[in-house]
Order: structure tokens, then C-alpha cells, then sequence
């Protein structure tokens, strides 16, 4: 089998860039090798890079049976468990997936509107004028509360308390690309006592499962069916021979819900507000829109042409999930004019697709009018992946994402702190903007009284 080229540098040294700088990783070598191209990274199988949608498209509608998925994603088994979602293969996964779906859609979801705004405006109150703060510290506050109690139905209590303390503690094993090493390298991965890294991050882990098996525990001997919470829907839901999930499979479901559902909505989130913060005129255009419409229609916002455009560009311009799953050739397969043998990996590059000059004219440039003059398929934009492992949670993140945003410029006036650098940097597996204080609220804002053109 010959393999697309690539980087010649050493694996463990590819391995290392493509932690401390994926993004000039994956540009240089689109640069030099073209599309497709492997990269050798450290001891894991060579991965095909592609960013082309004919090739995305052929991936994403290819039979389940022609890739496997779960086991490329052993790099997150720490964090989510052997039974989640994002873990299995075949009837498991699609099973798992029927199983898990529902309770993210339709007016479940929309449930959640008032929800999110009330805890957004308690982060709001927390600012004070004139004084700077970490941006993704309070956006992810805000996704962590939605998550605890549209996931959970917590919103007090001393597992509430217990989760909020320790969870953002355990991601942060993986918050900044030093740290994110512990996931790539297993040799790092030694309990040698709580002090170490990797002690300390197992201890976090253990208190958290203590948690979550004492909820679900509680929940089975109490059973409330008038509860609209996710873990309530997922307990009354029922496989193909009408068993329930098991308490271990419904902790590595939350598990996996908490990790991948406040991180990048708090990663995304934070971008948005550093773009809208750096362009004026799309500040201008967003205002304008907020202000002309009914702001108790949390439906209606969430359908704002230009709040779902400039959401949409946020998610293109450094898509939090830099690649969708990888999939493992299960049989022989022709792709881009190889012949993949079984177990190659590859790696649809959601980056590379968004920054393709043929679909995205000027990539760099943050224009969220792209997506108001064309519509993009779900080959040529893709911030959740596609095919059968599309994120479930789409409609969920998107509708968070809205009303934030919306919630924020309505009622708070902020601006970027002179001479500050917020550039992408890994966090884990995601691609997230560079902490520190760089936003500051100058005043509150009340909704200008613009009339609607009719």
C-alpha cells in the first residue's frame, strides 16, 4: 500500500508539533504535499488528511460497515469511559445513538430557552465596569450551569456544588497544549501519587464517578416522571428488547455530555465575542438586528439571519473540533486514487475544508455575509463532523450559542482590552482562543428603540 505523502520529520516529532502548533502543522504540509496527505504522529497509526468535499461526502455516506470509528477515539477513553457514544462501533453505536438522540431535539430542547438566558444574565451580573475578565472563564460558567441543570436538573444541592468545583478541575488535565500531552503520551499516564498529573486527575475522575452513581442511584429509587432533565429522559429510555441502559453506561454518557458539551460551547462561545468585539461593523450590524426584534420570541432570535451567520462564521473561521472522527478502513478501499488497506485512518480536517480558497474566498477574514449569500453543504462546512457521527447535540449547542450572545449584547457594552493577542490554541483535543483577561465590560446597555421597517 502507498500511502499519500507527507512530512518526513521524525513521528515523535510530528507528534509534538501537532500539539504545540496543530494549525501551522496542518498548513504547511496542505502546502507543500497537497490533498490528501499523512501524517506519522508519534506511536498512533498514519493518518490521511482530506479536505476535499467530493472526498468528505464520499466518507460520510459511505455503508457504517466500511469504517469503524469508536476505536480511533481511544485518546478520550480517559476522560468519557469504555461505554460512551463516542467510543463504540457498529449496532452498538447506532443503537446507543437512537437511544440518546431524542431528548435533543424538538420542544425539549426549546425548554431550555429561558433557562439559558436567566443563567447568562447571572454571569452578566458578576462583571464589574471597567474591570477586565476571562472571557472563557465566565462563557464557560454559563455552559457549565446549562449543562447541569438541562443535563441533570441540578441547580442546588451539595452534588451540584461538588460537579461545579470538580469537573472544570479534571478538564483542565488537558487545558493548555503542555498539558494536553497526557492524553497523547500513555507513558505519562502513571498514578505515582495524588501530587502527580496523572494521580491527581484519576482522584478528580474517582470523586466524580462517586457523584454521578449516587444521582443515578437516588434517581432509580425515586423515579419523577414529571422531570424534563436529559439523565431522567435517558433513565425511562428503552433499547430494542426494552432494557434500560446500565448505571455504568449512563455514566460515561454523562460523562462524555459534560466534557464535550460545556467545553466547546465555552470555546465557541468566547470566539464569537472576541470576533464581534474586533470588527466593529459586524457589532453594528448584530445590534441593529437584536434591537429590532421581540426578545421574549426566544425561538425567533435563535432564527436571526444575521446572529446564525455570524454564528456560523465563528464555527468556520477555527472550528472548535479541528478534524471530524477518524474512520478506520474496515476492507480494502479506493479513495482519492489509493488503494486504503484495512486499519489506514482518515481524518476528515474540518480546518482545512474551512479555509479551502475555492469555497471560502479570503479565509482568514472573519465575514459572516458568506453564509447570507450562498448555503454551504454539509460536505463544504462541517463544525460537527458528519455522516452517522454528527453531533447529537447540534440544535442544542447552535440554540445556547444564539441566545447568549443575544442575551449579552443586549444588556452589556463591551469592548477588547487595548494590545490584547487572543490567537487558537490547543486545549485538549478541541482548538480553543488563548486565555487571559481580554474583554472588558464599560457599561451596561440598554435595547435602543429602533422601529422595525415594514
Amino acid at each position: 500500500m502507498t500511502l499519500p505523502d507527507g512530512p518526513k520529520t521524525l513521528p515523535f516529532l510530528q507528534l509534538i508539533q501537532w500539539i504545540a502548533n496543530p494549525l501551522a502543522l496542518l498548513e504547511t504540509s496542505r502546502q507543500r504535499y497537497g490533498d490528501p496527505f499523512t501524517l506519522r504522529l508519534g506511536s498512533f497509526a498514519p493518518l490521511v488528511f482530506f479536505s476535499n468535499p467530493q472526498a468528505i461526502q464520499e466518507i460520510f455516506t459511505a455503508q457504517p460497515n466500511q469504517f469503524d470509528t469508536g476505536r480511533a477515539n481511544g485518546i478520550l477513553r480517559p476522560l468519557v469511559g469504555d461505554q460512551s457514544l463516542l467510543l463504540l462501533d457498529g449496532d452498538r453505536h447506532q443503537q446507543k445513538r437512537r437511544l440518546l438522540t431524542p431528548p435533543f431535539h424538538g420542544d425539549r430542547m426549546k425548554s431550555y430557552g429561558q433557562l439559558i438566558c436567566d443563567i447568562t444574565q447571572q454571569v452578566i451580573n458578576q462583571w464589574t465596569i471597567g474591570e477586565p475578565f476571562a472571557a472563557r472563564s465566565s462563557m464557560q460558567n454559563i455552559s457549565f450551569q446549562v449543562i447541569l441543570q438541562a443535563v441533570f436538573g441540578l441547580n442546588e444541592g451539595q452534588r451540584c456544588e461538588q460537579l461545579k468545583q470538580l469537573l472544570p478541575a479534571m478538564l483542565d488535565v488537558a487545558g493548555s497544549p503542555l498539558s494536553s500531552s497526557l492524553l497523547f503520551f500513555r507513558i505519562l499516564q502513571q498514578d505515582l501519587g495524588a501530587w502527580s498529573p496523572w494521580g491527581h486527575f484519576v482522584r478528580q475522575r474517582q470523586q466524580i464517578d462517586e457523584i454521578l452513581y449516587a444521582e443515578i442511584a437516588e434517581r432509580r429509587q425515586q423515579t419523577d416522571l414529571s422531570r424534563t432533565d436529559i439523565l431522567s429522559l435517558l433513565m425511562s429510555a428503552r433499547d430494542q428488547n426494552d432494557q434500560p441502559m446500565t448505571d455504568t453506561e449512563l455514566r460515561d454518557e454523562l460523562m462524555t455530555l459534560l466534557t464535550a458539551g460545556h467545553e466547546t460551547t465555552a470555546s465557541a462561545l468566547s470566539w464569537a465575542l472576541y470576533w464581534i468585539h474586533s470588527l466593529p461593523d459586524v457589532h453594528h450590524k448584530l445590534l441593529q438586528e437584536l434591537d429590532t426584534f421581540d426578545d421574549t420570541d426566544l425561538s425567533g432570535i435563535a432564527k436571526l439571519p444575521y446572529l446564525s451567520a455570524v454564528c456560523q462564521e465563528t464555527l468556520r473561521i477555527y472550528p472548535i473540533a479541528m478534524l471530524a472522527f477518524a474512520r478506520v478502513v474496515k476492507s480494502p478501499f479506493q479513495f482519492m486514487g489509493y488503494e486504503l488497506e484495512p486499519n489506514t485512518l482518515l481524518a476528515p480536517c474540518i480546518y482545512l475544508t474551512h479555509h479551502r480558497e475555492d469555497l471560502y474566498p479570503e479565509p482568514k477574514l472573519f465575514k459572516p455575509e458568506r453564509f447570507l449569500e450562498r448555503q454551504f453543504s454539509t460536505y463544504e462546512y462541517l463544525p460537527f463532523g458528519g455522516g452517522n457521527r454528527r453531533c447529537i447535540g447540534v440544535a442544542l449547542a447552535l440554540f445556547e450559542m444564539k441566545l447568549v450572545l443575544a442575551t449579552i449584547l443586549s444588556r452589556s457594552q463591551l469592548q477588547l482590552v487595548e494590545n490584547s493577542q487572543v490567537k487558537p490554541m490547543r486545549r485538549g483535543v478541541t482548538l480553543a482562543p488563548s486565555g487571559g483577561k481580554w474583554l472588558v465590560a464599560t457599561s451596561q446597555r440598554q435595547k435602543a428603540k429602533i422601529p422595525v421597517q415594514v
